[in-house]
């Protein structure tokens, strides 16, 4: 795929990039969605824009606050740079938080269930990713490793960039088709009636979305670090491991766990606990091994995770 202007056009002499549109794209669409399925989820008409207003702004903020800390030599001798934003330089992950902080203060003030409102942004906010990723062509960021077999120079395998003039991994493709399918599944799920109770579709999509990043994250070149470690592949391996246990916690009464399940979480924390060794440098491997270890943690939580679903007793959601 050949590179794109950055600039999509110019607005009283000031550059309109096509990242920031494909972002606004996004969100608006993100919107749309949540705004066609708050009668769904027993929520009143305008719940979403009522909530964007006190979101949005701190997803930005969170999202921009989240990269400069863990990008601080970049900014430590000029900290002004910090406000311009017009450089570049925030993280989804950030963005879910900022964006999580703002649903929750929405819930507090309207005193609407917090899990009502995660729910209600879930879908849209994989929607958002997937498509936002698209900034990340045009901007020629957030690609993996080179890619040294010349077979494997197209895309979607790979795309070619400029600055490097070599091939490398798509990896902002990759996270941008799991992001729709993570959109799609949910909804498919919702409208089958697969959620169990109030904060099952925004668990799920967390955990989906941080079993991609844990892997994707991988190849990238670009990674935030903290020391030595991913600091995005360390968030994605805590949010899974959080996710199967709250799963299991909120079984709470009548639930029992089989002899294959129990073996099943103990292969998840054993396994857990040696990718955590090596994400935060307890002892090193070889780039096989440990690229076998993540895909083999992620797996078995994911596992885990759906055999603790499955088993949980059915319990009429109160939407």
């Amino acid at each position: 795929m050949h590179s794109i202007d950055r600039v999509a056009f110019t607005l009283f002499g000031q550059p309109i990039y096509w990242y920031g549109i494909l972002i606004a794209l996004g969100l608006l669409l993100g919107a749309l969605l949540a705004m066609s399925r708050e009668k769904r989820l027993g929520l009143k008409e305008d719940t979403t824009l009522n909530m964007l207003f006190l979101a949005v702004p701190l997803a930005l903020i969170f999202a921009r606050l989240y990269y400069v800390v863990f990008s601080w030599d970049l900014y430590k001798d000029n900290p002004m740079d910090i406000f311009n934003f017009r450089k570049g330089g925030i993280a989804i992950y950030g963005a879910i938080i900022g964006g999580a902080l703002g649903g929750w203060l929405f819930s507090r003030i309207k005193k609407i269930p917090f899990a009502a409102i995660a729910d209600l942004a879930a879908p849209s906010l994989a929607l958002g990713q997937a498509i936002g990723r698209w900034g990340n062509f045009v901007n020629q960021e957030a690609y993996g490793r080179v890619v040294e077999n010349p077979a494997l120079h197209f895309f979607p395998i790979s795309v070619y960039i400029e600055s490097t003039g070599s091939y490398h991994y798509a990896t902002f493709f990759y996270e941008s088709i799991w992001c729709f399918i993570i959109c799609a599944a949910l909804l498919v799920a919702e409208r089958k009636n697969g959620f169990r109770r109030r904060g099952d579709i925004f668990i799920w999509y967390g955990m989906l979305y941080a079993a991609e990043r844990m892997l994707v994250e991988g190849l990238r070149t670009d990674s935030l670090y903290w020391g030595s470690i991913r600091v995005s592949q360390l968030l994605s391996l805590l949010i899974l491991l959080v996710g199967v246990f709250v799963i299991a916690w909120r079984a709470k009464k009548g639930y029992t766990l089989s002899n294959a399940m129990r073996w099943v979480l103990i292969g998840a924390l054993a396994l857990s606990a040696v990718t955590l060794a090596v994400l935060t440098g307890g002892f090193t491997l070889n780039t096989i091994l440990r690229v076998c270890l993540e895909v083999g943690c992620t797996l078995i939580l994911l596992i885990a995770a759906v055999l603790l679903y499955r088993h949980t007793p059915f319990r009429i959601r109160d939407r």
